[in-house]
Formats: C-alpha cells, structure tokens, sequence
C-alpha cells in the first residue's frame, strides 16, 4: 500500500505530464523532434534531480517515489519517461556512487540544473556481452587516449557528459574494463547521426565515436578494472526505470482502450458490453497491477538497502512482456483506428514499448540473471 506522500506525488506528477507533455506527445513522435521546451519545466518539478542529493542542488526522492514519476511521465509519453530514465539511473547513479567528491561536484550540479549525462555501454559488437567492450583505453603519461565507439545511446546529442566503458587490456579474455566520465567538448568526441527508430521517436539516440581522444587521469570513474562491476551494479537500478517505463506505456495502453471501448457503439451497445472484450480488459489490468506491486516491492528492497538485483530482473523481465501484450491488446480493442498514426496512443505505445524488452538486458538476459540467482541459491 503506497503512502499518503506517494499518492500525492503522483496526483502532481500525473497532472503536470497531462498539462504539459500530453498535449505534444504525438507530435514529438511524428515530428521525431527532441522535447526541449519541456526541460525547463521537467528541472523545476526536479525531474532531472531525483537521485542527486541536496549538496549538489538535487531534489532527491525514494526510489518508490522516482519509479512513480518515470512511470507517469511514460504513460503520455515513452519518449520523455527514457530520457527521464537514462539521465538519472545511468547517468547520475554512477558519478553517485562510484565517482570522487570532485567529480560529483562537476557534474552533479550541472545535471541537477538540467543539462544531460548519458550512459555508453553498447558497442557493435557488445551488446548482451557487455564483457566484450572493444573500446580500448590507453595509458599515455598523465592521460588516457580512449578509441572505440558505444551505440543507441539516449540523449546522445543532447548530453554533455557521458558514463563510457573502455577496455585496459587489450586482452580480450580479461575482464579490466574501466569506467571513465567523457565530456562532449573534448577534442575526439563526436556524435553520430540521429537513428530512425520504430518508437520513442522524440528520444535522441545516436552513435559516439571516440578518436584519439585524450581524457585527463581524473575523469576516470573508480578504479581501474572496475568498470564492468560498475556497470552491472548501474544496471541492477537501471532496470527499475525500465520497469517503470514499461509500466507507464502498459497503463496508457490500457486506458486508451477501455475508454474506447465505452465509447465505441456496434450493435446498438458499447463494445465494453461484450464478455470478450471485459476478458480482455479484465486480463490487462490484473497483469498490469501485478507488475506494479512487483516493480514498488523492488523499489523498496533498493531503498532498504537490501539485494535487489534478481528482483529488478524480475520486476523488469515481467513489466515490459506485460507492457507489450497490453499494447498489443489495446489495438485489437481499437481495431482499424487502433493503427491509425495519431488518432490515439495505442499505436504508437505498442511501437515504444517493444524497446523495454530490449533496453538494459534483453528479456533473454533477465531470464539468465533470475536463473543464474535461483541456482546460486541452491549452494551451502
């Protein structure tokens, strides 16, 4: 049972997202256009600030109360709940919990007031393998010289920083990958062109490409060889967003379609008149409420300090299967409209919530990692 203070953060947060993201949600998606008239508006509501603590000029929250907002602000748009996502579990977390005071009195504050940081693990050829980063990460006296490139990376043209892995060996079999904190105007630092995507069109993703780029010894994130530890433990609450994401295109999908289907008259009565329909409906909201007490129970154990890692994996492997069979569903309800471009949301959910399968492990993936724990736990 949420708390009266959780309730209430969600009155606020969904009638803002209703006022200011709705309105132009279909939009930014057709128009694949970036929301930066809304980043003012996201800063001043601290939605970019949830995990920055008060000292760097965060507003933090509970982790239950962050997985309500990325949740909301999904549920009109997926496009602005990744970016909500990506910017604070990846990209604030890690200077958070695994950078210097320096560093996170660099960088901490500039993302509080709104500018971007990103997250690059992806490569061409790691990708569920995160272990087989290619970048390599050179020693040259007082610097780092980092070539290599990440991929679908969110906010990528947008962000100033980026959170990037690179290899310090350049033994494939050994696993000493550092983590390392990039600025955006360092010479060798480039961006790659905007990707056409299926869905979340009004999300910026693109490739980056570094080249000889020199990176001072002090933006290195923790220690050396530590970096896909690092990454694993960021994943662990990465996944959480993912599941709140999920959560909130599901629960879009799944309005939409029951105030249609009141709506919608065929002979002579609404269609939510028919028992086959009301099955459907029903099924949609009982797994959707499911995936919700598992995704707040996950939320939770983080906040209590507890091991979480499994049950992220869980709570993110069932909302985005739940998300997508809803969003599926929500267009057999609609039926011809429901594949009309901009008529309602349901298209264009079911285009956006297929990435929540994908993003931050594959379902494949969460399947391991919850298997691999249930294995574990046999051993004494």
């Amino acid at each position: 049972m949420l708390e009266k203070k959780h309730l209430e953060y969600r009155e606020k947060i969904r009638a803002f997202m209703e006022e200011t993201v709705k309105p132009v949600a279909a939009t930014l998606d057709l128009e694949q256009r970036f929301p930066d008239e809304h980043m003012k508006p996201l800063t001043d509501m601290g939605l970019l600030s949830m995990l920055v603590p008060e000292k760097y000029g965060g507003r933090p929250t509970d982790t239950l109360t962050y997985t309500i907002a990325v949740e909301e602000a999904s549920r009109v748009c997926g496009s602005t709940g990744i970016m909500l996502a990506a910017h604070n579990s990846l990209g604030c977390l890690p200077i958070l919990e695994f950078g210097s005071e320096q560093q996170r009195q660099k960088y901490l504050p500039r993302a509080a007031q709104g500018e971007l940081i990103a997250f690059g693990l992806s490569e061409p050829e790691a990708g569920s393998d995160a272990g087989g980063t290619r970048t390599m990460a050179r020693r040259e006296n007082e610097h780092w010289v980092i070539n290599g490139c990440k991929c679908w990376i969110t906010s990528a043209t947008k962000a100033f920083a980026t959170i990037a892995s690179a290899r310090t060996s350049e033994d494939l079999e050994d696993k000493r990958i550092t983590c390392f904190i990039l600025d955006k105007d360092w010479e060798g630092y480039s961006v790659g062109k905007k990707e056409n995507k299926l869905g979340l069109r009004g999300s910026d993703t693109a490739f980056l490409h570094f080249d000889d780029l020199r990176v001072p010894l002090d933006a290195q994130l923790g220690d050396v060889g530590q970096g896909f530890k690092q990454m694993l433990i960021t994943l662990d609450g990465g996944r959480i967003s993912i599941g709140a994401m999920a959560l909130g295109l599901g629960q879009g999908a799944f309005e939409c379609a029951l105030r249609y289907s009141a709506d919608r008259v065929q002979f002579g009565k609404p269609i939510s008149y028919n028992q086959a329909i009301q099955h459907k409906l029903a099924d949609m909201a009982t797994e959707l409420e499911a995936a919700r007490q598992l995704l707040y129970e996950c939320s939770c154990m983080k906040d209590a300090g507890v091991p979480y890692g499994h049950y992220s994996a869980m709570a993110k492997l069932y909302a985005s299967e739940v998300a997508t069979r809803a969003a599926a569903t929500a267009i057999g309800i609609l039926g011809a409209v429901g594949i009309s471009t901009g008529r309602y949301p349901a298209e264009r959910i079911w285009r956006d919530v297929k990435l929540c399968e994908i993003g931050e492990g594959t379902s494949e993936i969460q399947r391991l990692v919850i298997a691999r724990y249930l294995l574990k736990s046999l051993k004494v």
